[in-house]
């Protein structure tokens, strides 16, 4: 049986023909009259019970469960949360604060820069401060620096505070001793922005799907997807013995091709290692893990004789149903992945979603090609840390 919430108007014309069955006779039918008010004053209650009903029926599951905070008897309850404790793998992971390694120009080596000093990012308007005083004693010195506000009101957190080496960050204030424009030498932290809240639903349900084994791939697939700016991880049997390489992709905030940072590397492989209480209770003791960026490779689309009305929107169509198709693929991992299989790209499949498109908008076209480079290829498996993207599509 379906549940269904009926409407107002359904409750209220329910209770006036119980009113109606029991006292035998018809109710008015003037909007003001006391029997009518009095049923869409009942149907209000009784739609409130339905809604409320609905409402945790859905937080019995986790593919349904709400991450909004509510309060029920004075307590703050954030149902996908509560799931997410339950099995263990805590609260979303909240935003991170970008931090830099800065370099200082030093006018006159006398004093000390505090710890707290404002800068802002010439191209970003982020606000950081320094970490620790920092002695005036040379005539380069470097700061960490934080990013603490930006100006859409985030606190600094997510990737906006990121800067690359060579820009500039300059003080809020002329200080004495100091050049008033500091240069970014690199980043220690990479900023991550909080994770949505799909990302955290599934990360639940990977964890309920793939239970701890004590040191299997899934484990450590779960270990490092708890690093903010993860998107995916791959984890391989090393062929040196006893060692376990870790594939990152990192989420497209942080790079377009997902490559993550060195820092971002460092922190799945402290993941990997330590748990949220900083004990050694993950990899196994034998076990030595290794993490590597991911590798994207290109791969361009010929596309022959395409005969259509609407020319530019087919084209269009097909760049973006080829970008998901590129995009989608992933290395598989025995007993890791997923089926389909995902890793095997091939010119039928690429044939096959341009001729989905082209057929929906009664078009013609004579064939699709496949290119690595400058060979044509019929079949490509990906390798190991390997992931594809689309390059160009080329409408002859």
């Amino acid at each position: 049986m379906a549940l269904t919430t009926p409407t107002t108007t359904d409750i209220a014309n329910n209770i006036i023909a119980q009113l109606q069955a029991t006292l035998s006779q018809t109710i008015p039918l003037l909007p003001k009259s006391f029997m009518r008010v009095l049923s869409k004053v009942l149907a209000g209650v009784f739609i409130l019970i339905y809604k409320y009903a609905g409402f945790m029926y859905l937080q019995w599951f986790v593919q349904t469960a709400a991450d909004v905070t509510t309060t029920v008897n004075g307590v703050d309850v954030n149902p996908l949360v509560l799931w997410g404790r339950l099995i263990g793998i805590g609260d979303p992971i909240a935003a991170v604060q970008a931090e830099l390694l800065v370099d200082i120009t030093v006018t006159n080596q006398t004093g000390s820069l505090p710890a707290g000093t404002q800068l802002i990012g010439q191209t970003n308007g982020v606000t950081y401060i320094t970490l620790a005083i920092v002695p005036l004693d040379a005539a380069l010195k470097q700061a960490t620096v934080r990013a603490v506000s930006d100006p859409q009101g985030g606190g600094g957190a997510g990737t906006i505070g990121n800067l690359e080496a060579g820009d500039v960050v300059s003080f809020a204030n002329p200080l004495a001793n100091v050049a008033r424009a500091a240069v970014v030498d690199s980043q220690t932290t990479t900023g991550a922005e909080r994770e949505t809240t799909e990302a955290y639903r599934q990360r639940i349900l990977d964890k309920f799907q793939a239970r701890p084994q004590g040191g299997a791939l899934a484990d450590y697939r779960l270990w490092g997807s708890e690093v903010a700016g993860v998107q995916n991880i791959y984890p391989y049997t090393s062929d040196c013995p006893g060692q376990v390489d870790v594939y990152v992709e990192a989420t497209t905030a942080i790079d377009p091709d997902g490559i993550p940072t060195t820092a971002i590397l460092e922190d799945v492989l402290d993941a990997i290692n330590l748990d949220n209480a900083g004990l050694a209770t993950r990899r196994p003791a034998n076990a030595l893990a290794n993490t590597f960026a991911i590798t994207r490779t290109t791969f361009d689309v010929e596309v022959s004789n395409l005969t259509v009305d609407n020319t530019s929107q087919v084209e269009s169509d097909i760049e973006d149903a080829l970008t998901e198709y590129f995009v989608e693929a992933e290395p598989y991992i025995d007993g890791l992945a997923v089926p389909p299989r995902k890793d095997i790209l091939t010119e039928a499949a690429v044939s096959g979603i341009v001729q989905d498109v082209v057929a929906a908008n009664n078009g013609l076209f004579t064939g699709a090609a496949l290119k690595e480079g400058a060979a044509t290829i019929i079949t490509r498996s990906l390798g190991i840390g390997e992931k594809s993207k689309l390059g160009t599509v080329t409408f002859l």
